[in-house]
């Protein structure tokens, strides 16, 4: 099990990682988020060994590093899968695999398993984005890492392809039993790929939970924001329910929110319809999205809202709307500003 403490990571002045804490199972998947420059792939080069630490501790089976007892990359047996491949061009995709090992059976194991067994002799020039992540997948869990650290290793390719990969990089992982931090800018693949997901901000971890909660149960508007599309609603909380002017719905509070809040709504959680005598809104504009069509909405109050329908209901920019909320689950809620 990965055990982090009170870690913290620094480039000469600027403090990057601050006060981390966390602990992964045995084969759980931890996916970090986070915008650009919040250190999230600094701690995986910490946890790996590739960046010393200032404070704290990295524990992860008989080994255990701190400022003063520094463990090197070779010694902390954590495999690390790049964006960028990072295969030897040189070499063919087995070679590759089975770089260093003296036991090629595990080699063997992962190309079958990952779908490379007729690509073995093809070097990497050759190779499309999707297989070469797939060889550089395999030579990690061949050498039986017993941490997996992945710095985007989706990003480099196309939407349909990521759809499919990082299901297969999931249950690859999965069958392995090695646990896994995975860091990506993808908030979809976050939510759906991960046990759990960590939203960072300025080096700290503002919410680490599972997907579902960091989703329906943010505790902070900067983390209902970046998972999602995120509009708000006043109104009044009274025991559990939240009035507002697009009608009722059960509420969370966070931080002890009461009386005048504002209710986070998500796009799927409103619907709309045409209206005339009893609209309540006007639509600003409309984006098609294929199965959907999202609309941005200005109701009479001035309150800006998102609203996702199937592509099926068609509303032009201009025209007056009655929006309501529709959802049955609580939604988060949040103190007045």
């Amino acid at each position: 099990m990965l055990k982090v403490k009170h870690l913290s990571v620094s480039y000469g002045s600027t403090r990057v990682v601050n006060d981390l804490n966390l602990a992964l199972g045995d084969d759980e998947i931890l996916m970090l988020v986070g915008p650009t420059g919040c250190g999230k792939s600094t701690i995986l080069q910490a946890l790996a060994g590739l960046l010393p630490i200032n404070e704290g501790e990295v524990q992860l089976g008989h080994w255990r590093a701190t400022p003063k007892l520094a463990v090197p990359p070779e010694k902390r047996n954590v495999g690390m899968v790049f964006q960028d491949f990072a295969l030897f061009p040189h070499l063919s995709v087995e070679q590759n695999v089975a770089f260093r090992l003296t036991d090629k059976a595990p080699a063997d194991h992962w190309l079958a398993l990952l779908g490379l067994e007729q690509l073995r002799h093809a070097k990497p020039a050759t190779l499309s984005g999707g297989q070469k992540q797939r060889v550089a997948l395999a030579r990690t869990l061949a050498h039986k890492p017993a941490l997996i650290l992945l710095d985007e290793p989706l990003s480099n390719l196309d939407a349909a392809l990521k759809d499919n990969l990082r299901w297969e990089i999931r249950n690859a992982l999965k069958t392995a039993g090695v646990p896994a931090i995975w860091v990506t800018h993808d908030q979809e693949e976050a939510l759906s790929v991960g046990d759990r997901v960590g939203v960072l901000r300025g080096g700290q971890l503002e919410q680490l939970d599972t997907p579902e909660t960091c989703f329906c149960e943010p505790t902070s508007r900067f983390v209902a924001g970046f998972l999602g599309e995120a509009s708000y609603l006043p109104g009044q909380l009274e025991h559990g329910r939240v009035a507002t002017a697009l009608g009722v719905a059960p509420g969370t509070p966070v931080d002890g929110a009461n009386g005048a809040v504002d209710l986070l709504v998500r796009p799927d959680d409103l619907s709309l319809i045409r209206a005339d005598n009893d609209a309540n809104g006007t639509v600003n504009w409309v984006r098609y999205e294929g199965g959907t069509r999202l609309y941005a909405v200005t109701l009479d109050d001035g309150t800006h809202v998102k609203v996702r329908l199937s592509h099926e209901n068609r509303v032009e920019p201009g025209e007056r709307v009655r929006l309501t909320v529709t959802t049955t689950h609580p939604l988060a809620v949040f103190a007045r500003q």
